[in-house]
């Protein structure tokens, strides 16, 4: 017994001391698949397991086995890392983009709109509008809104009445698909009611005015409450006016439909939420939407809104994006000014939207970017821009794009549909416009999965202190106060760690930035789960689920990357499979122009989903 317990102390003295990142030979690294262990937890179960967890004892001995056969001591105890920390994400200075137009973010929302309009492709309404459409047509566009409006084929307070007609056809299934914690049926009908007069008038303020857009429940959109998926969270913290983002996107007329159902405080990626109802993922109802922003994406690809407001701080904009077979933009770290958001301190978490098609996710983004003051000042980002689409040169730009991929990463999925879909989209964007696919090794990653949960689990865990009274806590779900459990086992020197790993990891990805313009990835590691039924009432906690879910996410979050979700195709069973695209440092247009491509050239091999409102056919 002896000598065991002395082995078991040997392993926590012995240490492991990391190489200087720019000694790294990045030629002999070698791929590790990733497994997360831990239980897979609901009901009763899952009630005893969080009240050990919490426990002050026990829940230590708990937190420090789980953390232990994860590597996570290892990582941050035993090894000495020679970086100095980095507290946000640092970008060095970046060549300007080719082929873009500049917003210039200092303009108005309906400015920067017009500004956009010209980036894209002469609108044709016959492909739409004519009863003769292609058969791949998906979802109604919104240029395809705002010329309905205008040639009085429908108003936007008869398009109110649809939607609302939808929402309430949704609440009313069994069980209930609760896409909307706050939903005011008076409200959407006094907002489209001034948009029709603006058109009636002849002064419509902009080409979004009189577009449906849902905003997700931990963003500030007055009158509505703020509660972050909780029961309680709008009791501490009052709303007394829109988040900025949310202000600049009604500055433009845009319909705001209420707040959006949500993983309770962002802490999971399946969308499960107890407190209101788990939103059900248009394609099938058994799965999930996948999280945090979960109603955001259901009521885009159910055709209900043509796009959303979603926060992204691991994933919570492209894994749901991709699940439900949309579009999810996730921008450069302060690209868009955060206040508003209950997560508006952190440095993982942007603001950012999800839509029906990349066209949509580039007028939103156009509307609601700009840094604050403060993140001007101090990451001095670059112009605010839209790929040109509409110029001669665009095709001569996509042809020298160098699309970097990671091979062993790539396939570390799930089922082969996901990696075989991926590279075949992949594929046709090099057969069809000349990109170069070039092999890239990404180290560390890991390490970066630590760096990402200490990350967001200490700011999370710093946000919520201010507001949660101990009897609150007890209100939270058990997934949540699962999740605070683990993050209040993070101490200081945690903290500092894996801000060196930030820092080692952001070198290892500008250099690959030095070889390559964009990395190709899945964007989920497997395609939406389905739903216990045993969750639905208290929760659920699968690790190795949410594991499958991140595997290709971090990158986007802990370097403050822009990334995209594209939809590619389907797996054998007709779940959407989304391709990422993650590109430098404010390089938003140059990811933008290679997801339109890649949008069109897999357009045939998507369908829409089971549950789809076609709101403007019906009119």
């Amino acid at each position: 017994m002896k000598e065991v317990e002395e082995g078991h102390q040997e392993m926590y003295r012995k240490k492991r001391e990391m190489l200087p990142v720019e000694e790294v030979d990045i030629s002999n690294i070698k791929y590790t698949p990733q497994h997360i262990q831990a239980p897979h937890l609901t009901g009763f179960g899952f009630m005893l397991f969080t009240w050990l967890m919490e426990a002050p004892l026990i829940g230590s001995l708990i937190t420090s086995f789980l953390k232990h056969k994860n590597g996570v001591t290892e990582m941050l105890k035993n090894t000495v890392i020679p970086e100095r920390p980095m507290f946000r994400p640092e970008f060095p200075p970046q060549d300007p983009e080719t082929g873009v137009i500049v917003l210039d973010e200092d303009r108005h929302p309906i400015a920067r709109l017009e500004a956009a309009m010209e980036c894209l492709p002469l609108y044709d309404p016959s492909r739409h509008w004519n009863p003769d459409r292609p058969s791949n047509f998906l979802y109604w566009t919104i240029r395809d809104y705002a010329h309905a409006y205008r040639s009085d084929i429908t108003t936007p307070l008869i398009v109110a009445e649809r939607i609302i007609s939808a929402v309430d056809e949704f609440n009313g299934k069994k069980p209930p698909v609760p896409l909307l914690i706050s939903f005011n049926a008076d409200e959407v009908r006094k907002q489209a009611a001034d948009s029709t007069e603006r058109f009636r008038a002849g002064n419509p303020l902009s080409i979004m005015d009189g577009v449906f857009i849902a905003i997700k429940d931990d963003i500030d959109c007055y009158p509505h409450p703020t509660k972050g998926g909780t029961t309680w969270f709008h009791e501490v913290r009052t709303v007394k006016q829109d988040a900025v983002c949310v202000s600049r996107l009604r500055s433009c007329g845009v319909i705001l439909v209420g707040k959006a159902n949500m993983h309770e405080l962002g802490l999971g990626t399946t969308g499960n939420n107890p407190n209101y109802g788990t939103a059900r993922n248009p394609y099938s109802f058994e799965r999930y939407t996948g999280g945090s922003s979960s109603g955001p994406a259901a009521l885009v690809a159910s055709g209900i809104c043509s796009a959303a407001v979603g926060t992204d701080g691991g994933g919570s904009v492209r894994i749901p994006s991709s699940l439900c077979g949309i579009v999810g933009l996730k921008t450069t770290f302060a690209r868009t000014d955060m206040t508003g958001s209950l997560c508006d301190c952190g440095t993982v978490e942007v603001v950012s939207p999800l839509a029906a098609t990349v066209e949509d996710a580039t007028l939103v983004y156009a509307a609601m970017a700009g840094s604050s003051k403060a993140d001007r000042n101090s990451l001095n980002p670059s112009p605010l821009c839209c790929p040109n689409l509409s110029s001669n040169n665009n095709l001569n730009i996509l042809q020298s794009v160098r699309l970097g991929k990671y091979t062993e990463w790539f396939n570390d999925v799930s089922n082969n549909d996901i990696s075989n879909k991926c590279e075949d989209a992949v594929n046709l964007l090099s057969s069809n416009f000349g990109c170069e696919i070039i092999e890239i090794t990404l180290p560390e990653i890991e390490e970066m999965r630590t760096a990402h949960i200490v990350s967001i689990g200490s700011e999370s865990l710093c946000g919520l202190n201010a507001y949660c009274e101990e009897r609150k806590y007890s209100q939270l779900t058990l997934d949540t106060r699962t999740s605070l459990a683990l993050f209040r086992s993070f101490s200081a020197a945690d903290y500092v760690a894996a801000q060196r790993l930030r820092r080692r990891i952001m070198y290892y990805y500008m250099e690959a930035f030095k070889k390559v313009d964009i990395i190709v990835t899945p964007t989920t590691g497997i395609t939406a789960p389905k739903i216990p039924l045993s969750s639905l009432q208290y929760g659920e906690s699968n690790y190795e689920t949410s594991g499958y879910l991140m595997r290709f996410i971090l990158a986007g979050n802990l370097l403050g990357l822009p990334a995209i979700s594209v939809p590619v195709g389907h797996d054998k069973q007709g779940l959407p499979i989304g391709l990422q695209l993650i590109g430098r440092p404010w390089s938003e247009a140059s990811i933008l122009r290679v997801a339109f491509a890649v949008e069109e050239l897999c357009l045939g091999h998507r369908k829409r989903p089971s549950q789809f409102y076609d709101v403007l056919k019906a009119i």
